[in-house]
């Protein structure tokens, strides 16, 4: 095999690919990324002070019944709002900046109204983390009846492809009329990610979610794919909740698709507009929230103008509790658009100490100064 067809792409594609990328530069110099606190803006409405937010801020740790993302727990921050509830649940690692998204996404959620929706049944993916084959059908059980897209994760660190592998033909197995797609978090190189996606390909999967980290990587393995007639599509995901710029991915024509969560690009609003500005089909994803978050999640979902995929907003069911007495999870491959409140008693059982909730405050606090000096509200 010649040029893109080998396993690592030619330096005659990447001169290609950057000549194509530099194109896209020129033609798409009128985007622009909405500031934090987008929704406030557009609505012209203040931040609510911060004593309100955290007088009405409730801490919970909620088990999961599978590791998810090397996850056991799920700690999170319930936000109550004149207009419903809102989740700040940034994961523990990350910094005071990119938390600050996610304040704007709860604050968003609680303080304003949601957008009007176009459609209130949202289809979804089940997700499907990196377990040993052996266990697929166990974890395939906990989502309510029939799976018509399943999202299964690959290029788990400690594990090869021959796992990945094993993984994808057992849903394959036990999910013969579903369509498939493989997240990788990053975790394949991109010589490797080829190599994946020509054997995973054969068990008929629809997209790869960030196979690969760099917006450079990904672009040349979407033209390296497309070289070799391999079927699937690549799906920015990192690529654009993890970036200063969310739209260098859309003028790097890197992906086919992009993957949306709301709290990490900080509001159903703001992500609407990037949306619209990538000019690429989206697909909404959770960021493994409780059905608070999850709520949040849908409304994003039933206020895009078109939805192709089935989104990832059944995490719910890898949980083993929740917040509310009324669990939002998919149904034969299906989600209503509804509101959720938490159950008081549930709050109650699932609080943290008091240690853990000074944290979160003093978490909450520092991204709300951030929202301050960023939103300029």
């Amino acid at each position: 095999m010649t040029g893109c067809e080998r396993t690592y792409p030619s330096p005659e594609c990447y001169g290609e690919l950057i000549a194509h990328r530099r194109r896209a530069d020129t033609l798409n110099t009128s985007m622009s990324v909405p500031p934090l606190g987008y929704g406030f803006h557009l609505t012209n409405t203040p931040l609510p002070p911060l004593q309100e937010v955290l007088e009405n801020l409730f801490t919970v740790e909620i088990p999961m019944t599978v590791t998810f993302r090397g996850v056991n727990s799920r700690q999170s921050a319930l936000i109550r709002g004149p207009h419903g509830w809102g989740e700040f649940a940034p994961f523990l690692e990350y910094g005071t900046q990119e938390s600050a998204a996610w304040l704007a996404c709860a604050l968003e959620a609680a303080w304003l109204p949601a957008p009007e929706p176009v459609r209130t049944r949202i289809p979804l993916n089940a997700t499907l983390p990196a377990v040993p084959a052996e266990r697929v059908p166990q974890v395939l059980a906990k989502y309510e009846g029939e799976i018509q897209e399943l999202k299964i994760k690959v290029a788990e660190k400690g594990q090869g492809l021959a796992d990945d592998i094993a993984r994808v033909a057992a849903a394959r197995n036990a999910l013969p009329n579903a369509r498939l797609k493989v997240d990788a978090n990053m975790g394949y190189t991109l010589g490797g990610a080829l190599e994946s996606l020509r054997k995973l390909c054969e068990y008929g999967i629809i997209y790869a979610e960030q196979p690969v980290a760099s917006i450079e990587d990904m672009a040349a393995l979407r033209f390296a794919i497309a070289k070799e007639g391999l079927p699937a599509r690549i799906a920015a995901d990192e690529s654009i909740r993890k970036a200063e710029d969310p739209l260098k991915v859309a003028r790097a024509n890197a992906a086919d698709l992009m993957v949306i969560k709301a709290a990490p690009l900080g509001g159903v609003r703001r992500a609407l507009a990037l949306v619209e500005q990538a000019q690429l089909p989206a697909v909404v994803s959770s960021a493994l929230e409780s059905s608070v978050g999850i709520a949040t999640g849908a409304s994003l979902a039933a206020s895009l103008p078109t939805l192709r995929y089935g989104c990832g907003l059944g995490t719910v069911s890898l949980m083993a509790e929740d917040v509310t007495d009324e669990p939002l999870i998919a149904r034969d491959g299906f989600m209503d658009l509804r509101t959720i409140t938490p159950s008081p008693q549930r709050l109650e059982r699932l609080a943290t100490d008091k240690q853990t909730r000074q944290w979160w405050v003093e978490r909450v606090t520092a991204c709300y100064r951030v929202l301050e000096r960023t939103a300029d509200l």
